[in-house]
């Protein structure tokens, strides 16, 4: 975004001159005749001084809202940052709330949907890469909404944007997954995040998600014009819009044809070639003999549909014509996209409900069903869960009865959350959870977590590396009734004397303290961590020779820790990250 910083003052000046030094993109001009010039040639003004001066110098030249750039007016002293044109789209309200914690002073912005929390509807296109589609009665729409009017919000897909509202939804607003579901007629406003036309009248609001994947087959010297009017009618035909459509595939025969590649140029989405091997690995419902002498597969739409998405189809290849020539086109969905039963592993952190990560949190108040490992995981994170939700402990589950308890939540095409203590990617036993999910086929998705040995550190007040001597840390076990590889017996791992978390091993202490002595000094810092983050967090400080009696004592067996290494409460060592000789990619060394 090209910047301006207009100041009538010296005093002014020195505040945009601190702005700039302290990061912002702009340029500084003071007293300016040119204002119809800075207008049409940047995206943001902003003016230092008084409110009255920056409305008359822009008074001239507003015209829309939709290209106005946007315009911010600040006080002399850097007391108040106030957005006053276009706020929403021209991005006028965050410019504001970014150039105030600059100075750490106070942002002004009067829109209703700020000052009410409610959703920027205008905002969310740009925020989660959806096209907006609506009559010429957006406005009275908005304005419906931001007033409480009673609203549909219709989810029948699954994005990154859809978590955020399905969990932060105004009270005014039901939820729908399916538009059957929806009557219209009971509501002032619907919002719909779909990639599917329905027909909600004029009182709808489209939101159109990138993620169709459209395969296309053709012959040579395909019109362009013609094959994408075509096109659009048969899409349409289909319910689908054109503005869903992420990418086109098609056989790399077909990677130089004119009209795909000017539709991906207009249409702004990624043509993407497969070659004949690729494609004729698919079971598709349509094969063709004819396509298969020309490509050497007996499909190319319905394939490459098939591959870009990872789906089955959901429009089976449909023939056109377009003037003279034929072209097929097939559509499916991306597979993590579709509203269908669906799991995700959400790492809970060590304990603390507050350490679950934004995205965790969001996962636990939108599940239909959470299974949490209840001998691991505190029960106050299923607190999340939203009304209705199936809460189920894993504790006395094995393998299999997991996969049996979520099966019919699955079935039913819901969302279950799998809830794992720490990183589910460390000693998480997901692996042979997945390999079975794999065998039936369901979707899946892991949400990291902050492990316990993150939580040690803090803990600790530690940092587990020092410059020039520890450098490595080393995440491990003890062999206790689970064997470990020869290679990783903790004798061998301790020759580094790096730092090392040694997780489930507090009821072979002995056996640990041992090994580690064979390398480790006797006087090298332990800390023994028990339940860390949770309520009755405990942390025991000892040495490497008192390791086994400090466990023995405290009579620690589950959700025990212990951290060896001389990083344990170290001060000494200073990096080069931040010595003012160094010089690295953003600082030049003095």
């Amino acid at each position: 975004m090209s910047k301006i910083i207009i100041t009538h003052s010296d005093k002014g000046q020195a505040l945009a001159q601190k702005l700039t030094d302290a990061g912002l993109d702009a340029s500084i001009v003071q007293s300016p005749q040119n204002y119809e010039e800075l207008w049409n040639k940047n995206e943001a003004l902003i003016f230092i001084g008084s409110l009255g001066i920056c409305v008359r110098k822009i008074a001239p030249f507003l015209n829309d809202k939709k290209t106005d750039p946007a315009v911010i007016n600040m006080d002399a002293n850097g007391q108040f940052v106030q957005a006053v044109v276009s706020g929403h789209l021209g991005g006028a309200n965050q410019l504001s709330e970014d150039i105030s914690r600059m100075l750490g002073t106070l942002s002004v912005v009067t829109t209703v949907s700020d000052t009410s929390g409610l959703w920027a509807l205008d905002l969310l296109p740009k925020k989660y890469n959806w096209t907006l589609e609506c009559g010429d009665n957006l406005t009275s729409l908005m304005a419906a909404f931001v007033n409480g009017k009673k609203t549909a919000l219709l989810l029948d897909i699954r994005d990154k944007g859809t978590l955020v509202l399905e969990t932060e939804m105004p009270t005014h607003v039901d939820l729908f997954f399916k538009a059957d579901d929806i009557k219209p007629e009971e509501y002032d406003v619907v919002l719909a995040v779909t990639p599917f036309i329905y027909d909600f009248g004029e009182k709808v609001i489209y939101y159109r998600p990138k993620v169709m994947q459209l395969g296309v087959g053709c012959q040579k010297d395909l019109s362009f014009e013609s094959f994408e009017k075509e096109l659009l009618v048969k899409l349409e035909e289909q319910h689908i819009s054109s503005k869903a459509i992420a990418a086109i595939g098609t056989v790399d025969l077909k990677a130089n044809e004119k009209a795909l590649i000017d539709l991906s140029k207009k249409w702004d989405i990624e043509l993407i070639p497969f070659s004949n091997e690729i494609l004729s690995k698919y079971d598709i419902p349509n094969p063709s003999q004819k396509v298969n002498e020309v490509t050497g597969s007996f499909s190319v739409s319905e394939a490459s549909a098939m591959h870009l998405s990872e789906n089955q189809l959901i429009v089976e290849k449909v023939k056109a014509k377009a003037g003279e020539k034929h072209f097929t086109f097939a559509v499916a969905i991306k597979r993590e996209n579709e509203r269908t039963g669906f799991v995700e592993f959400v790492g809970a952190g060590p304990g603390d409900p507050e350490l679950v990560s934004v995205r965790g949190k969001r996962m636990l108040q939108s599940a239909d069903m959470i299974l949490y490992a209840g001998s691991l995981v505190p029960k106050e994170l299923t607190n999340y869960a939203k009304n209705g939700c199936v809460v189920v402990s894993s504790a006395g589950m094995d393998l299999i009865t997991q996969i049996e308890t979520m099966k019919p939540i699955y079935d039913r095409g819901l969302f279950v959350v799998r809830l794992h203590t720490g990183d589910p990617c460390i000693y998480g036993a997901i692996q042979e959870q997945m390999a079975i999910m794999d065998q039936l086929s369901w979707k899946y998705h892991i949400t990291p977590g902050i492990s316990s040995f993150q939580a040690a550190a803090a803990a600790l007040e530690s940092q587990f590396t020092i410059p020039e001597e520890v450098q490595t840390i080393i995440l491990t076990r003890g062999e206790g009734r689970t064997p470990m590889p020869a290679r990783e017996q903790l004798h061998k791992l301790a020759k580094s004397q790096s730092t090392m978390c040694i997780y489930l091993s507090a009821s072979i202490a002995d056996k640990v303290q041992a090994q580690l002595s064979e390398h480790y000094p006797p006087e090298t810092p332990v800390a023994v961590c028990y339940k860390l983050t949770w309520k009755d967090e405990k942390i025991y400080r000892c040495t490497l020779e008192t390791l086994a009696k400090t466990v023995e004592d405290n009579n620690l067996k589950m959700t025990t820790l212990i951290v060896v290494g001389k990083a344990i409460d170290n001060r000494s060592g200073f990096s080069k990250l931040y010595d003012k000789k160094f010089t690295h990619a953003f600082r030049a060394g003095k």
